[in-house]
């Protein structure tokens, strides 16, 4: 039995506890919570990983942890030839691939010092442009579905079957497709690609229309985009913010009219811009991007030039196919070439082209030899990412999905 002195103890810490003398403090000090977002998310377009920290359902920082896919296609490319690298540098965005060969092959042609036909030039400008509009509606369907519109899913991928069906027809692939490299394209347009491009640009104007009516006047759309994730022009500048996500901020800035590329300039077309700097302007300028993109095509479809897609030097060029069998030279020749490539004359360069994603530039290195000595690619959307802990900062939990897919980064290039 407890005698009176225990009892008269527990009575006196009792009465300390009651006066808060011994009580640790329930509530922490600190009230953010740390979360990591993917990198095994579906709405994060890839394998990145964010970590978030969080105040209730407000988000007070975003570190944006990258390096998952671990490709190392730069350093592979110093390991192929001149031509062989196009295979590795089309596999950076896999979204846009004509723009990875053409910024690589307007590189190596300006250490070769060579010019490309105009209609092939043309037909690299028709490549793109199309690839553009291929980039932006998968940009819009995965945008759409992130947030709910599922229906956007289905609308958006398909019209970019027409587009793929036509880079199969032309290249033989459906993506990676190794068709833009040093000297022009690796082969003509084939028979009824006109009537297919044609086609697409006939339906194409309507269907923009549906998906306008799906999202655009949406009043739940409009709500979840609208003064989201906002970022100004002075701090996209500062964070090397590129393409759409600049543009929305009111700055006309596309390499295509400042650093004109492929004979781009005898186009005419305009560069769509917003003001607010939100999901929502993000959103109207590719929409945009694509009729303006649509407008570059009619006109090459117009004046396409006859004559060659390459450059006929023989220095790069393999002689014709016909000659293979009449001539031992012309046998030498291509066997010197497919196995040890063309000796690129030492030097530097650095070249800039518009991609879906904004400024897409190769800094490619020549010592001299049949293999490049350094390739190193500027991807937008690495330098895109960046904005992510600015625009995102003081916003709700909810918005983070669509935060990032407004950015549209593609992981590829990100971790090549």
């Amino acid at each position: 039995m407890p005698d009176e002195t225990t009892d008269k103890r527990v009575l006196t810490e009792f009465e300390e506890r009651s006066q808060g003398a011994f009580i640790e403090e329930d509530e922490p000090t600190d009230a953010r919570m740390t979360i990591n977002m993917g990198p095994q998310h579906p709405s994060t377009h890839g394998v990145l990983r964010l970590v978030l920290e969080l105040e209730g359902e407000i988000v007070r920082d975003v570190r944006p942890v990258i390096g998952y896919l671990h490709t190392g296609m730069e350093k592979e490319c110093e390991d192929c030839t001149w031509r062989q690298a196009v295979t590795i540098v089309t596999r950076m965005d896999y979204l846009a691939p004509f723009f990875n060969e053409l910024v690589y092959s307007l590189a190596t042609e300006k250490l070769l010092g060579i010019e490309i036909p105009p209609r092939g030039q043309a037909i690299r400008i028709l490549m793109t442009e199309l690839n553009r509009i291929s980039s932006h509606l998968v940009w819009m369907a995965t945008q759409g579905m992130d947030m709910g519109a599922v229906s956007m899913m289905t609308y958006g991928f398909r019209e970019r079957e027409l587009l793929i069906d036509f880079f199969e027809m032309t290249t033989g692939l459906r993506m990676n497709h190794n068709y833009i490299m040093p000297g022009g394209v690796w082969q003509d347009l084939p028979d009824g690609w006109r009537t297919a491009v044609e086609d697409f640009l006939s339906i194409f104007p309507e269907r923009m229309g549906e998906y306008e009516e799906l999202l655009t006047g949406n009043p739940i759309w409009r709500q979840r985009t609208q003064g989201v994730a906002v970022i100004n022009q002075e701090q996209a500048l500062a964070l090397s913010a590129s393409g759409p996500t600049l543009r929305a901020c009111g700055l006309a800035w596309d390499i295509r009219k400042a650093f004109p590329y492929s004979g781009i300039e005898q186009y005419d077309f305009d560069v769509p811009t917003r003001t607010e700097g939100d999901v929502f302007a993000r959103y109207a300028v590719r929409l945009d991007e694509m009729r303006q993109s649509m407008r570059i095509v009619r006109q090459v479809l117009d004046t396409l030039p006859e004559g060659d897609y390459k450059n006929m030097d023989p220095k790069i060029t393999p002689p014709p196919r016909a000659e293979l069998t009449r001539s031992m030279e012309a046998v030498i020749h291509h066997f010197k070439l497919v196995t040890q490539g063309y000796a690129v004359p030492p030097g530097d360069v650095y070249v800039s082209v518009e991609s879906p994603r904004g400024e897409l530039s190769a800094y490619v290195v020549s010592n001299g030899e049949t293999l490049p000595y350094r390739v190193h690619v500027r991807d937008p959307s690495f330098a895109n990412l960046q904005s992510l802990p600015t625009m995102m900062c003081d916003t709700l939990v909810a918005d983070t999905v669509a935060a990032i897919a407004s950015v549209d980064p593609v992981l590829g290039g990100v971790d090549r």
